[in-house]
């Protein structure tokens, strides 16, 4: 007999029909395969290098900060919508690392826990149904997920090579533009590697004000970049007046699991951010968020991470290009961003989720596929290297181990691309 509770879900995760479906999703594909190319191959080393999160820990002087501030008794509460420490470290890194000026500490900058609930949160501060929400894709789907979620619509803006990985703006319907509320950008861009510039981000300010959208630039991968120095949008004049930015402590200092971010920009969309999020939780755990506060007066120890991504990255370029691929180094991620193959060994490949599945099985080697705008699959720089023992590390002759076995077992498939 089916429980009564079978029909009480909401529609916006399924209704009646929650659980039942039977589509499986990219990411459970990816797992399942890895799973089965395993088990049939129990003496290979699966080389993963689909995994969107950081191969270390995070540094020992982080860590040692989380443990001391762990002990002391006035740590143990709510940090609620956070400590007054963390928003006063914020302005003084955003002008040392993005030049950018002028931030008030106590009005334009909050914490998170982590850059995916403010996604989540600030859709919930904005959409109405019927309002619209302007989404580059390929891309992180949270944003969009909760447009739907609260009965808005969500417009793609396809991400594409011939326009460098940037949305094209004046291709939006005038309908659309009339009903969008909400511009997601996430720049260095997670799955391309394209970074933008600040002519484009002064086309997005100009956009915003001629169609009284927000701007909500996701800038998780912000200071990981490889062409010049780091680019806030709230670096471009009067940016701060129609969006805001998300730093992530994530990607740049290894703190994926320790779920801590911050907004900053404009006071307005701050203060209803604030609002719902006091609504949803009660604040991360202070002794993390004193750790946050070491990170932001160390950027060092993000350049010493964005180093080790720069070295992997120029040596994937090169294995790629030499197998039949057409690699190049990204603006910015760990990530790179390749066109699929359309045959190997004679093989077809409608997809590039075919190809992935492919790579899974028949060599070991995971990557994730991206079929949004064009076949493409991404490629990550945060693989794990182990030592002799077994033992993750970061030493340079263990990743170029994992890397020469990456290349001979693609060295005989056979590439044809249209």
């Amino acid at each position: 007999m089916e429980s009564y509770i079978q029909n009480l879900f909401a529609e916006r995760i399924g209704g009646k029909k929650f659980g039942k479906e039977d589509v499986i999703y990219k990411f459970e594909k990816i797992k399942r395969a890895k799973q089965e190319a395993m088990k049939r191959h129990p003496d290979m080393e699966l080389i993963d290098m689909g995994v969107g999160e950081p191969d270390e820990m995070a540094d020992p002087e982080v860590i040692r900060v989380l443990c001391e501030e762990a002990k002391k008794w006035e740590n143990r509460g709510y940090a609620d919508n956070g400590i007054q420490e963390l928003k006063d470290a914020v302005p003084p890194y955003m002008e040392k690392v993005y030049g950018v000026k002028d931030i008030d500490p106590v009005n334009e900058v909050i914490h998170s826990m982590g850059s995916k609930p403010a996604l989540a949160y600030i859709t919930s501060a904005f959409i109405n149904p019927g309002d619209v929400t302007l989404m580059t894709v390929p891309g992180y789907p949270v944003t969009a997920t909760h447009t739907k979620w609260y009965g808005g619509e969500v417009y793609n803006l396809p991400l594409l090579e011939e326009n460098d990985f940037l949305p094209d703006l004046e291709s939006i319907p005038e309908d659309i533009k009339k009903r969008a509320k909400i511009l997601y950008l996430n720049y260095p861009n997670n799955p391309t590697g394209a970074q933008a510039t600040k002519k484009f981000y002064k086309e997005v300010v100009d956009f915003a004000f001629e169609n009284e959208v927000i701007v909500v630039q996701d800038a998780a991968y912000g200071a990981l970049v490889y062409d010049g120095k780091p680019l806030s949008f709230l670096s471009v004049k009067d940016a701060k007046e129609v969006g805001v930015e998300i730093h992530s402590f994530s990607k740049a200092f290894n703190m994926t699991g320790w779920r801590l971010a911050f907004l900053v920009g404009n006071e307005l969309i701050i203060k209803a951010f604030a609002t719902v999020k006091d609504n949803f939780d009660s604040g991360q755990f202070i002794p993390i968020q004193k750790a946050g506060i070491y990170c932001l007066q160390h950027p060092e120890i993000t350049e010493r991470v964005r180093q080790k991504y720069e070295r992997r990255l120029r040596k994937m370029v090169k294995i790629l290009n030499e197998v039949g691929f057409k690699a190049r180094m990204p603006g910015g991620t760990f990530y790179l961003y390749v066109k699929s193959p359309r045959r190997a060994n004679g093989i077809e490949f409608e997809t590039a989720e075919d190809f992935s599945q492919h790579l899974i099985k028949e060599k070991l080697i995971s990557t994730v596929p991206w079929d949004d705008a064009g076949h493409y699959l991404r490629l990550a720089a945060c693989f794990v290297a182990k030592d002799e023992n077994g033992n993750p590390t970061t030493e340079e002759k263990y990743e170029d181990m994992v890397l020469e076995e990456f290349k001979r077992r693609l060295e005989d498939l056979d590439l044809e691309f249209e």
